[in-house]
């Protein structure tokens, strides 16, 4: 028998015949594009994959992606996911949502999602907004956020994606940017994370939220402001010249400056992604007087849900053989000797 050629993929192998609808600048086109660009480097097969939504602007995702999908209801993609991998734990499952979808009406199954560990990678995109139903604030709108529903302003304090998810017992958290080169990258790590792979990533709304994250994704703001976490490495930004160290009187961390490239002076924390307590400490940091924290925050594999349940499965079965008549025939059972009368 002749040896098969491996499948490779390319970008192109990914996108379907479907014409792309967002709003012209939306940063759903960028993520769209990483992901299509993820996929054969990851070693992804089409017929092996498969995405699945529920409702709001990143919930078109399916439709732009030649593999299998599923384009569910307001924030139950979870569910169907859960469904999905549990009928075929082969295959590889993306859970696509928004900040609506997941921690309004969809919060208490994403909660559960994280909790089991469902294998699957959950890609969050955060506008802060809901802009399909055109500009209401959202769970994540900050606090002051002016739209149709607050049009004096929100009074609500804001959900953190990153900090729900640890709180919910997630166990590998990350945060991106839509637009940003670095971001396969973080999507590779949550591939390769046996269990919920949870991405928060930061998504531009330019027609209601327009410019919310430029403090730290504008190019001119980025080096002081953008902390990119990585394994064994310093937890450093502007340029090495600021880093993170612990306040060890009252835990907590601080930014200390660098001088000459000694970090190890200034007291810097090498990042631990296994390190939940650090990982929150992350995703709490108030912004401006710290930095943003993207990259992998935490990753520290536990076993997942549908393996425990192929086992419980597996070891119920043990020694039984398959019989349908006597499983129709146990219990309580009636059986009809006469013919009905009609009248």
């Amino acid at each position: 028998m002749n040896d098969m050629t491996p499948f490779v993929s390319k970008p192109k192998d990914w996108e379907t015949d479907q014409e792309v609808r967002w709003c012209p600048g939306c940063g759903d086109y960028a993520i769209l594009k990483a992901v299509q660009r993820t996929m054969p480097e990851i070693g992804g097969r089409p017929e092996n994959t498969v995405f699945v939504s529920g409702i709001g602007c990143s919930s078109r995702f399916p439709y732009y992606m030649e593999t299998y999908g599923f384009h569910t209801i307001h924030g139950r993609a979870p569910a169907v996911a859960t469904g999905v991998k549990l009928a075929n734990p082969e295959l590889d499952v993306w859970i696509i949502t928004g900040d609506g979808d997941a921690l309004s009406i969809g919060g208490n199954h994403t909660m559960h999602l994280l909790r089991r560990n469902l294998d699957c990678q959950v890609l969050l995109f955060n506008n802060e907004i809901y802009g399909l139903t055109k500009g209401q604030y959202s769970p994540t709108s900050r606090i002051g956020t002016r739209t149709p529903s607050t049009p004096l302003g929100s009074v609500d304090r804001p959900a953190n994606p990153c900090a729900f998810a640890l709180g919910a017992g997630a166990r590998f958290v990350a945060r991106g940017i839509d637009v940003h080169k670095r971001l396969p990258e973080v999507l590779k790590a949550a591939h390769a994370h046996k269990g919920t792979g949870f991405v928060e990533i930061f998504q531009n709304c330019i027609v209601y939220n327009d410019d919310v994250f430029a403090p730290f994704t504008e190019r001119a703001n980025a080096a002081g402001a953008q902390l990119w976490c990585e394994q064994g490495k310093p937890l450093l930004f502007a340029g090495g010249a600021q880093g993170l160290a612990l306040d060890t009187e009252r835990l907590v961390l601080k930014v200390v400056d660098v001088v000459d490239g000694d970090w190890q002076a200034a007291g810097v924390l090498v990042h631990d992604v296994r390190n939940r307590t650090v990982a929150h400490l992350l995703v709490e940091m108030p912004f401006g007087a710290f930095p943003m924290a993207l990259g992998v925050l935490f990753d520290d594999p536990a076993p997942t849900f549908e393996s425990a349940v192929v086992e419980q499965n597996r070891q119920a079965s043990l020694g039984k053989r398959p019989e349908l008549q006597k499983l129709l025939s146990q219990g309580q059972t009636w059986q009809v000797d006469k013919q009905p009368h009609v009248i």
